[in-house]
C-alpha cells in the first residue's frame, strides 16, 4: 500500500518553473497621501520609468464612462497633459491609444472588470504610439476615485526585477541539501543493516521488515513509470476530484515522513525515550510526542494551504521530509535499474511537457496543466501575464513544488506574491541515484565516498545549468532534462575510472559472472556464501 502511494504522489510531482511578468506600479497621490495599484503593460510596446523619482508625474482625468473607441465629443483642452483612465472593451487598445494620443494625453490607463493580460497589438501599430499604456483593476480606480476624489496625480514606473532572485539561491540550497542529506541516509540505514547481518542479529532483517520498497527489475520500473503516466492523465481529466485525494495523501504521507525525520535526528543525537504498555500495546512517549507535532503540522497545512503569505514554509519542511524519506525508503538495486529509471522519467518528464500540447485542445501540456492547475489564479505563456480584475476564490494545487517567495519582487502585494518554485520529482529522480550511490559506497568500503561526493556535485552542477538556461531563456525548462545526463554520466565515469563499472553496474561488490542470469552471484562463491543481504 505504501508503494502505491508513493506513487501516486510521484506521478504528479513534475513541474516547470516560473516565467517573469509584466508587472507595474500606478502610484496615485493628492497632496501628502499616496497609494500604489498593480497595473499591466506590454515592455515592447510601452516602456516606463524604472523607478519613482525618474517617473512623470501627471494629472489624472477618470473617464470610465467612454471606452474612447473615437475621439468625438471630446475637447483637448481637458484632455491634453494628462493621464487618462477609460473603460475596456468595444475596441481594440491601439485604437484606445492613438485616440488618446491625438487628443493631446500623456498616458492611457485601461479599467477592466476582466482578468488583466499584458496589452498587444500588430507590430506595425507598436511605432505608431508614444505614450504609455496599462491595465489597471476597475475596483482600483473605484477605490481610488473614494480615496482622492477627483484630483489625483498619477506616475507610472515599473522597477527593474533582477532575474537572478536570492529566492533561486534558496531553492538550490534546498535541493543540494535534501538531496545530500537523503543520499547520506540511506547509505547510513545500509551500513546498519549490513552491520546487524554482520553480527548474527536473527539472521538480519530484511527490506519488507523495515518498509523499503526495492526497484530491482526493468518490468518493475516500466510498470512504474507507466502507473505514473496513467496517474498524470487521470490527473488532467479529473483535476477538480483527484486534487483533493492527492492532498488528503500528502497530508498522511508527509506526517509519516516528517515523524521518520525527526524520529531519526532524536535517535542520532541519543535522546532517549520512556515506554509503557497498555493491554499488551507498548507505547513510546517521544514517538506519542512526535507523532502529535508532525500530525498538528499537516493539519495545519491542510487548512490553511492557500494563505500564500506564510503557508510556504510548512509546505517546504513537509516537502523536504517527503524526498528525504523517499529516498531512504525507495531503494534501487543497481546501476542497470537507476539508467533504466532516470531515462525512462526523462522521458517522461519532456513528453508530457513539450510534446502533449500537440494534442491537447486548448495547447497546453499536460506537466504544467495539472502543476499549476486549471483554474490556476495566474497564468502565464511566454511573456504574457494575465492576473484576475476581482478577488477570487483561492484555486487548488497540487503540493508537489518548493516554493520559496522572490525576495526581489517589488509588486508583491499589489499584483500577487511571486514564487521561484522547483518540483519535487527534480530532487527525488536524481536523489535515487545519488542514495544508490551512497549505499554502493558502503558496499565496497569506500572511505571518501567517492561515488556519492561525486554525484552529489554532479547533481549541484545540472542544477546550476537548469537556472542558468531558465534565466537566459526566460522559460521554465524540466529540470531532469540536465539533472539525469550529469548524474548518470558522471556516475559511470567514476566507475570507468575506478575499474568497478561490473560491480557497479550489477549493484554488488564482488566481481561477476558474463551472465544474465538473475540474481548474478560472486565468481566462485554459492548464494549461501554472499554473505548475508538483509
Amino acid at each position: 500500500m505504501e508503494g502505491v502511494v508513493k506513487i501516486v504522489i510521484l506521478s504528479v510531482v513534475f513541474m516547470v518553473s516560473q516565467i517573469s511578468c509584466q508587472e507595474a506600479v500606478l502610484h496615485i497621490s493628492s497632496g501628502p497621501t499616496y497609494k500604489e495599484y498593480c497595473i499591466v503593460y506590454n515592455r515592447s510596446w510601452t516602456p516606463l520609468k524604472p523607478s519613482l523619482d525618474t517617473a512623470e508625474q501627471y494629472p489624472l482625468l477618470n473617464m470610465i464612462s467612454t471606452a474612447l473607441c473615437n475621439g468625438s465629443g471630446l475637447s483637448p483642452d481637458v484632455v491634453k497633459g494628462k493621464a487618462l483612465v477609460v473603460m475596456r472593451g468595444e475596441c481594440d487598445f491601439s485604437q484606445k491609444a492613438l485616440n488618446a494620443q491625438s487628443l493631446g494625453a500623456t498616458a492611457l490607463l485601461i479599467a477592466s472588470n476582466h482578468s488583466l493580460m499584458t496589452p498587444s497589438a500588430n507590430d506595425s501599430e507598436y511605432a505608431k504610439i508614444h505614450i504609455p499604456l496599462a491595465l489597471m483593476r476597475y475596483r482600483d480606480i473605484l477605490d481610488a476615485q473614494q480615496v482622492f476624489g477627483n484630483d489625483m496625480e498619477v506616475k507610472l514606473y515599473a522597477p527593474p526585477q533582477s532575474k537572478i532572485d536570492p529566492s533561486i539561491a534558496v531553492i538550490l540550497l534546498i535541493s543540494i541539501v535534501t538531496v545530500v542529506l537523503g543520499g547520506y541516509w540511506s547509505g547510513a540505514c545500509e551500513r546498519e543493516r549490513l552491520s546487524g547481518c554482520a553480527a548474527g542479529a536473527g539472521g538480519g532483517e530484511n527490506k519488507a521488515d523495515t518498509g523499503e520498497l526495492s526497484l530491482y527489475s526493468p518490468l518493475k520500473v516500466v510498470i512504474f513509470v507507466a502507473l505514473m503516466c496513467g496517474m498524470l492523465v487521470l490527473m488532467y481529466l479529473y483535476y477538480s476530484v483527484l486534487v483533493y485525494i492527492i492532498i488528503a495523501i500528502f497530508c498522511l504521507a508527509s506526517a509519516s515522513a516528517l515523524f521518520s525525520c525527526f524520529d531519526a535526528v532524536l535517535e542520532k543525537i541519543g535522546c532517549g525515550t520512556v515506554s509503557f504498555s497498555i493491554k499488551n500495546w507498548n507505547f513510546s512517549v517521544r514517538s506519542l510526542i512526535l507523532a502529535a507535532v508532525c500530525i498538528t503540522i499537516a493539519v495545519i497545512w491542510g487548512v490553511y494551504r492557500n494563505e500564500e503569505s506564510w503557508i510556504w514554509i510548512l509546505q517546504d519542511l513537509l516537502g523536504i521530509a517527503f524526498c528525504l524519506n523517499f529516498m531512504k525508503t525507495i531503494s534501487l538495486s543497481n546501476f542497470k535499474i537507476c539508467v533504466i529509471l532516470l531515462s525512462l522519467l526523462l522521458v517522461y518528464d519532456v513528453f508530457f511537457v513539450f510534446i502533449t500540447p500537440f494534442f491537447t485542445k486548448d495547447g497546453v501540456s499536460i506537466m504544467v496543466q495539472v502543476a499549476l492547475g486549471p483554474d490556476a489564479g495566474e497564468k502565464t505563456q511566454g511573456n504574457m501575464v494575465e492576473i484576475p480584475a476581482e478577488p477570487q476564490a483561492p484555486s487548488e494545487k497540487l503540493p508537489v513544488v518548493m516554493r520559496v517567495p522572490r525576495f526581489s519582487a517589488w509588486a508583491q502585494n499589489l499584483c500577487g506574491m511571486q514564487f521561484s518554485i522547483l518540483g519535487y520529482g527534480d530532487i527525488i529522480v536524481p536523489g535515487l541515484l545519488v542514495a544508490y550511490c551512497s549505499r554502493f559506497d558502503v558496499w565496497t568500503n569506500s572511505r571518501k565516498k567517492i561515488y556519492f561526493v561525486s554525484c552529489c556535485i554532479a547533481y549541484l552542477l545540472g542544477m546550476m545549468l537548469t537556472f542558468a538556461v531558465m534565466l537566459l531563456s526566460g522559460m521554465g525548462q524540466p529540470a531532469l532534462l540536465y539533472l539525469v545526463p550529469f548524474t548518470l554520466i558522471t556516475s559511470a565515469v567514476v566507475a570507468g575510472c575506478r575499474k568497478e563499472m561490473k560491480q557497479f553496474w550489477t549493484g554488488t561488490p564482488y566481481e561477476v559472472l558474463d551472465s544474465s542470469r538473475d540474481p548474478l552471484l560472486p565468481e566462485g562463491r554459492t548464494d549461501s556464501s554472499i554473505g548475508q543481504r538483509c
